[in-house]
């Protein structure tokens, strides 16, 4: 449940700072908080307690297999999630370098250029 919690209000704080923030870096890092709290919804929520990760390494595990291991499924979507979003965060980065270069200030008022 604490996983939970925890999720939400790391979506919540990316959320608000992509939305309410003026500030292109701080816009940024607001969108991988807020990666990084989907990431930890997606694992919580594969989450079954009293079973073991995937892998059958005893021979307890080689019977009735399904019913002591959990699905491995959300945690490699979310592997490749963590890949897609670093990703995602050094393109964004090197924009946001380019637009410091170019204007010298990372205020997102400053570029109207950008508006349709």
């Amino acid at each position: 449940m604490a996983f939970f919690i925890a999720s939400i209000i790391l979506i919540l704080v990316g959320l608000y700072a992509v939305l309410v923030k003026k500030n292109i870096m701080k816009i940024v890092i607001g969108l991988s908080i807020m990666d990084t709290g989907v990431n930890i919804l997606i694992i919580s929520l594969g989450f079954i307690r009293g079973r073991t990760a995937p892998i059958i390494n005893t021979r307890d595990l080689l019977v009735n297999t399904s019913s002591k291991v959990v699905d491995p499924l959300p945690q490699a979507l979310v592997l490749t999630a963590i890949v897609i979003g670093v990703a995602v965060t050094a393109a964004a980065l090197s924009i946001v370098m380019l637009m410091y270069s170019r204007k010298k200030t990372l205020e997102i008022d400053e570029y109207k250029e950008l508006k349709w």
